[in-house]
Parts: structure tokens; C-alpha cells; sequence
């Protein structure tokens, strides 16, 4: 009897030890599904989005091409300057053929926002380098710009030379390499509160580029023009906004006291770079793209994307 009872005690442990093996393994093989959907998912969410994001690229590249069609100058009251605001991907999609439009869920949770920025609205870095030496006209506008914005004189010349000798190929090895972004320009001596300043007004264009007086700020049109004063500056940007400047005679008949330190080299009203901002929602992920076009006439190529992915903050302000 009592051998009995082993055996069957025996039967039982080795009947419970398999139900626990066959619960881990099934477990085991449920989780694993799951985390290939979740991954599955989560590439398709990534290529749907660098499609949308792809065609937004397109349609920004398309707006800059027509906007060139009519020629003449550049200015903030253009099409190309009119952001676009957070809506819902359904909006932007094709009806069918009985006039419908896609309002799927998984379309109607899907947001997308954007902008066309002018980048040669801010005073770009490359102006400070003139072949292998700094330019005394770039050190002189980016010092104006260091003055009205209250930062230290001191930093300006060691960037500068640090620039140069990047630029130039003058540096060691274990020396920074080329900056491509304004937040990479800390390696080359501008501190981090510095920096965090300048940041609004200035940029990073891979080759010297004039400033357009129909979009920059005043502290920029402060900088790049010499002799300016900021009240002048502030004159100039509330004037472009009645009746934008079509030619940089006109900013000289506005104001005939500047008229001849205006130079083509210096000072412009029409771009050929901009910056392209792309931003899409869906759910809590918020997917970003920066890309930085060049508009050559009626040719309008991308010079660099850059794209991030993070959690969106619900309760963070707009």
C-alpha cells in the first residue's frame, strides 16, 4: 500500500512538473509572438511614417519650385513661409471614387505638422572663413551679433580660429571634425549658455551665404549691416512688412543712409536654402525630420535629413 501511494504521489509530481513545463514553454511562445508582433509593428509604423514624412519632403520641394516659378524676392508672407499646423493624416489622403475620404482609425490617429523656414534668415557660421583665413567681416558681423546679444567677445575669436583650422584641415589628430549642426559647434569653444543663445540666429550652410533682409529677426539685420543701429534694424523688419523689398535698392531707398554698405555677398532679399521641418504623431510616438534643401531655379534638391523618434509629452505645452 504504502508503495502504492509512492508511485502514485511519484505520478502526480511528474504530472504537475510537465503541466508547469508546458505552461512555460506555451508562456515562452505566446511572449515571444507578441514581441514579434510588437516589432513587426513597430517597422511598419517606422516606413509608413518615412513614407508620409518622404512625401511631406516632396510636397515642401514642390511649393519652393512653384514659388520660384514667379521669381523676384523672398519673404515671409509667401506660401512657403505658411506652417502647417498639427492635422490628422485622413485629411491629406485621396477619396475614393464616391468622394470619401480615408477615415480609418488607423488614419485618423495618424497627426502631421511642418514648416519651410528660410535658413539664410539666420548668419551662417561658413561667413566667418574666407579660403584659409578668417574674415575680418565675418568676425566683425558675428561680433555685432555678440554684442546685441550680450555674450562674451572672448569666445568669438577662438571659434573662429577653431574654425578655420577645421576647415582648413590645419588640425591634429583627435581634433573635432566638421561641424554639420549648430548644437556641434560647442566643440569648437562656444560654451553651452553661449550656444544656447546664439542657437535662434545662427546656422550651419555648407557653403558663405548672404543674409535676406525680408527674413531675418532685428538682431540679425542688426548684425549684417555695419553701421545699423538696432532701432534702424527694427525699422527695416516692420517696413518688409508692409510692402516686402523686391531688390536690395529698395532696402537702400528705404533707408539711404546704409544704401552703400549693401552688398550682394553680404546682403540679399531672395534664398536658395532652406530648412524643411516635418513632424508626425501616432499615438505617443512622435517621429521628427530636418532637411535642409537647396533651390537652384527650378531644381530643388536635399542636401541632408535627419530624422528622430521619441515619446510624446501630452502634457507639454504646444
Amino acid at each position: 500500500m504504502r508503495q502504492q501511494r509512492a508511485v502514485r504521489g511519484a505520478a502526480l509530481l511528474t504530472a504537475m512538473l510537465t503541466v508547469a513545463l508546458v505552461a512555460t514553454f506555451a508562456a515562452t511562445s505566446l511572449w515571444q509572438q507578441f514581441r514579434s508582433i510588437e516589432v513587426e509593428s513597430a517597422e511598419r509604423e517606422r516606413v509608413q511614417a518615412a513614407w508620409v514624412l518622404t512625401g511631406a519632403l516632396d510636397w515642401a520641394r514642390l511649393i519652393l519650385r512653384e514659388d520660384a516659378r514667379t521669381g523676384g524676392a523672398d519673404n515671409l508672407s509667401e506660401p512657403w513661409a505658411v506652417p502647417l499646423a498639427e492635422s490628422r493624416l485622413s485629411s491629406f489622403l485621396a477619396a475614393d471614387r464616391d468622394n470619401n475620404a480615408d477615415t480609418s482609425d488607423s488614419a485618423s490617429e495618424v497627426f502631421l505638422s511642418g514648416q519651410i523656414v528660410d535658413a539664410q534668415s539666420r548668419l551662417n557660421v561658413m561667413n566667418l572663413i574666407d579660403g584659409n583665413r578668417v574674415s575680418d567681416l565675418g568676425l566683425q558681423t558675428f561680433g555685432r551679433l555678440f554684442e546685441v546679444l550680450g555674450l562674451p567677445a572672448a569666445e568669438l575669436p577662438v571659434f573662429a580660429n577653431n574654425l578655420r583650422l577645421v576647415l582648413t584641415g590645419a588640425t591634429a589628430s583627435g581634433v573635432p571634425l566638421r561641424p554639420q549642426r549648430v548644437d556641434q559647434l560647442v566643440w569648437l569653444g562656444l560654451t553651452e549658455a553661449t550656444l544656447g543663445r546664439l542657437r535662434p540666429h545662427i546656422t550651419v550652410l555648407p557653403f558663405r551665404t548672404p543674409v535676406n533682409l525680408n527674413t531675418a529677426g532685428v538682431e540679425v539685420v542688426y548684425a549684417a549691416i555695419p553701421s545699423l543701429s538696432v532701432a534702424e534694424a527694427r525699422q527695416i523688419v516692420e517696413q518688409r512688412t508692409k510692402a516686402p523689398f523686391k531688390s536690395l535698392s529698395d532696402v537702400g531707398l528705404f533707408m539711404p543712409e546704409i544704401a552703400g554698405q549693401l552688398t550682394e555677398s553680404q546682403q540679399s532679399v531672395a534664398s536658395r536654402l532652406f530648412e524643411v521641418y516635418g513632424r508626425l504623431r501616432i499615438d505617443k510616438t512622435v517621429i521628427q525630420e530636418l532637411s535642409l534643401v537647396q533651390r537652384n531655379n527650378l531644381d530643388v534638391i536635399t542636401v541632408y535629413r535627419e530624422r528622430t523618434a521619441l515619446v510624446d509629452n501630452p502634457n507639454a505645452s504646444a
